[in-house]
């Protein structure tokens, strides 16, 4: 038997990792997915076990390369971003994998912020909101000031997708996809990192910046394949809409968060976009990407638990109710004034909302998703100001609900809303980042499965 020529893609998330191999026609021929139990960092905050990741990693590779049917030509890694890996000379990490959502020192905040140019001015010219330990930036940061002889020794800090790639090339480089995801440390303003990171030192600690589309030669042992430096997830799931559209459009991203990004916008973010969490990326061929971030994956998730409770709901019940439009007019109709906070983006105004005034679940449900796209519009609305955009696709967990594509097509009367079905569109976009080097086939055109919405139908594409 021929063996299948196959790329690898670990795909890091922070609950799942998984690996999976892709055919030339980007068919998934094999996966597996891992959970690790996080452990903690010295002050005992929660953290990922990255001690756990590099050994999975190599266990993984191992594994493949013993299977007959399969013939790998090349690894490529996604991950979350905002997570350093902090290397000495000889390789080691040097401490935990922090988690970004760690608090961040007052006093260092004020002592950065002070120092150049005040929250608004940093924001702006790093296209990143103002989010401590989120902005990876600021984790470097604190290392020199509260762990100086550590920050000393650092080697490399690498982004974590980069230093998944370096387990197995040898090879240290820094990705603009990682760097230009609200880290604080790209100035979108000169094309290049901020003045403080060259004056802080830090610009020393990262890596030669590398292409999203280069290859390095394997040291970890194999056939001959070859090894992609790395994306961050949000990049990478974009590549495949990147490959399959030149229109303009938008995606948004949904899960924990939803995330919604435009390539085709450049202009500058206002004080008023920063404030209300939006940001730029840059996309692996390194132009930046407007972007706006809702929690609403995470909202969700607590108040269906909410409901489930009062009404005596098991939770997997909510996953298959349908989209009413009669409840949703009934229910609009019946807001005849609107609740403190409704346009706040920090949390959907559903919170206040006493369930006893709803006559059942479905009702309840039917409100809830109602205020989630509410807030969805505002948030999506920063990044379709110039009015070019005329499709918005979605893809993750709200892309499979009714109820949620149905309301969004409402609120957004004047663009065509689409349903993208992909299977694991952000390990796609790792392999696709690098086709050349593995696929000797053209770039597929049918990658995506598109279901069309509005207010009243739906139509398979």
């Amino acid at each position: 038997m021929t063996p299948t020529p196959v790329i690898a893609v670990f795909d890091v998330g922070k609950t799942n990792k998984k690996l999976f191999l892709f055919n030339e026609d980007y068919k998934i021929v094999y996966e597996k997915s891992a959970r690790f139990n996080e452990t903690t960092d010295e002050d005992g905050d929660p953290c990922e076990n990255i001690d756990s990741l590099r050994l999975s990693v190599f266990d993984s590779l191992r594994e493949i390369f013993r299977r007959p049917e399969f013939y790998i030509k090349a690894v490529n890694f996604s991950s979350y971003g905002a997570s350093f890996v902090y290397l000495d000379e000889d390789g080691a990490p040097l401490t935990p994998l922090y988690n970004y959502l760690k608090a961040f020192p007052k006093d260092l905040h004020q002592q950065f912020y002070g120092m150049y140019g005040g929250e608004a001015t940093v924001a702006r010219q790093t296209a990143s909101p103002v989010l401590g330990n989120l902005n990876s930036g600021m984790q470097l940061y604190r290392l020199k000031f509260q762990k100086p002889d550590i920050f000393n020794r650092i080697k490399y800090a690498l982004h974590l997708p980069q230093y998944l790639s370096y387990l197995i090339s040898g090879q240290a480089f820094t990705d603009l996809t990682s760097i230009g995801c609200h880290t604080s440390l790209w100035d979108f303003e000169k094309n290049d990192y901020h003045d403080w990171v060259k004056k802080e030192g830090l610009a020393e600690k990262l890596a030669p910046i590398g292409n999203a589309d280069e290859v390095l030669p394997a040291e970890f042992p194999g056939n001959n394949y070859s090894v992609g430096i790395g994306l961050h997830d949000s990049s990478a799931a974009l590549i495949p809409y990147l490959v399959s559209f030149t229109e303009p459009f938008v995606l948004l991203s949904t899960g924990t968060w939803t995330i919604t990004l435009n390539p085709f916008d450049n202009s500058p973010l206002t004080d008023e976009e920063l404030k209300n969490d939006c940001l730029k990326f840059i996309q692996y061929k390194g132009k930046p990407v407007k972007a706006s971030r809702l929690f609403a994956g995470y909202e969700y998730e607590q108040q269906v638990k909410r409901i489930a409770a009062h009404f005596n709901q098991n939770i997997a019940h909510y996953r298959t109710i349908r989209y009413d439009a009669d409840l949703a007019t009934q229910l609009l109709a019946k807001e005849t004034a609107k609740i403190s906070g409704a346009t706040s983006l920090k949390a959907s105004v559903f919170g206040q909302r006493d369930l006893s005034d709803f006559t059942n679940d479905v009702e309840a449900y039917h409100r809830l998703m109602l205020d989630i796209v509410d807030q969805q519009k505002v948030s999506t609305g920063y990044v379709l100001k110039d009015g070019t955009v005329k499709r918005i696709f979605v893809d993750g967990g709200f892309s499979k609900n009714s109820v949620y594509m149905h309301m969004l097509a409402n609120a957004f009367p004047n663009v065509e809303v689409f349903a993208a079905s992909m299977a694991q569109a952000t390990a796609v976009g790792a392999a696709l980042a690098i086709h050349q080097a593995w696929n000797t086939k053209a770039l597929p055109h049918d990658l995506l499965e598109l279901k069309y919405y509005s207010a009243t139908h739906t139509l398979t594409t």
